[in-house]
């Protein structure tokens, strides 16, 4: 989940793209703990994207799930990590206004410690990737 001082900062100044860091396993295996994700702030959701929104109870909480499909009041958010929790089977279509962005890119950090040339080189290879709307995720999602 993203740092929410920071992000609503951002919001709030209409900057169209902004940070966010990952916390917890709720996006496992797309997304790890401490993975920075560039958003696009009031971009066009559609299934399978990974949205930034906020918490429906928690409101200055921000958090990463994936929107699987549009309902009549909102957005039905899933995380990847179906052991995880925290997402629509808890709280709920997420109305419209709490979602603030969809996420464009991943960057994960260099790995604390390890500084062989191999592990260097793998992560050059895998450091950064665009988020693209998974269509196939949002299919198996629904059927759960």
């Amino acid at each position: 989940m993203p740092e929410p001082s920071q992000e609503a900062e951002r919001v709030r100044a209409g900057a169209p793209f902004g940070l966010a860091e990952v916390t917890g396993p709720s996006m496992v295996p797309t997304l790890r703990h401490g993975d920075q994700l560039l958003v696009r702030y009031g971009a066009a959701i559609r299934p399978g994207d990974i949205v930034v929104l906020r918490h429906p109870f928690q409101q200055d909480l921000l958090v990463v799930k994936r929107a699987v499909e549009r309902r009549e009041s909102g957005w039905w958010v899933l995380g990847d990590n179906p052991y995880a929790g925290g997402d629509s089977t808890d709280y709920g279509v997420v109305p419209d206004e709490l979602v603030l962005g969809r996420a464009w890119l991943r960057y994960r950090p260099v790995p604390a410690g390890q500084r062989s040339p191999l592990t260097l080189a793998r992560w050059a290879v895998s450091a950064a990737r665009p988020l693209f709307s998974d269509r196939s995720a949002s299919r198996r999602l629904r059927a759960r």
